[in-house]
């Protein structure tokens, strides 16, 4: 911040450093990420991202950076919001095995019909780029950390309550549960029945509580 000192009365008076943005940069980066997750990162254009945004060039590098950068906060804001839904699903304050329903019944929902048939972001961007990116890898191996972590949490909590089953250790029994629901995005893309679904994933955890 630039200061211009009024020496009659010793105040500073801030000045202004460039024009300010007209436009929600939270509103661009939602809707580029509507583009990259139906799209994919590599098919995504430029074009793309100015119709979608409704920016011009100049405002949409000057305000991002450029299609990488913006790229990354989109993923991020995805990530942001399904950590949110994960902390409400599993809240601790919450009995650990209905937080746990109701964490595997949110992803059979959002993986049901044409939500499902969309994927999810994360699983696309990690078959995309995985290995090749790593400011993309670093996100979505964090992402998979914590939401493991905050399985194991509820799981171990269960366990606290006399609820798990006998010789079910909470992090190997999150580790699955993960995988589970990871795998509901890539096998919703065939239009699979939400029921059968929801079947699976009672049974999958009635494997490990008594």
């Amino acid at each position: 911040m630039v200061y211009i000192s009024l020496m009659s009365n010793r105040t500073s008076v801030p000045l202004p450093r460039g024009r300010p943005r007209s436009f929600d940069e939270d509103a661009a980066v939602e809707r580029a990420m509507g583009v990259f997750w139906s799209r994919g990162y590599h098919a995504t254009a430029l074009p793309d991202l100015l119709r979608a945004t409704k920016l011009s060039r100049g405002s949409l590098y000057a305000a991002f950076g450029d299609k990488h950068s913006l790229f990354l906060r989109a993923l991020d804001r995805y990530i942001d919001d399904a950590v949110t839904r994960l902390n409400i699903e599993l809240d601790p304050r919450k009995d650990p095995v209905d937080g746990l329903r109701a964490y595997l019944a949110g992803y059979v929902n959002r993986t049901s019909g044409a939500h499902g048939r969309r994927g999810c972001l994360v699983i696309a961007t990690a078959m995309e780029l995985a290995g090749r990116d790593a400011d993309v890898n670093r996100r979505i191996a964090s992402f998979f950390k914590v939401m493991e972590a905050r399985v194991a949490d509820a799981l171990s909590r269960a366990k606290a309550a006399g609820k798990l089953a006998d010789g079910v250790d909470p992090a190997n029994a999150a580790r699955i549960l993960v995988c589970f629901v990871e795998g509901l995005r890539v096998i919703s893309k065939t239009a699979s029945s939400g029921a059968i679904t929801h079947a699976a994933a009672d049974a999958l955890l009635d494997r490990f509580i008594r």
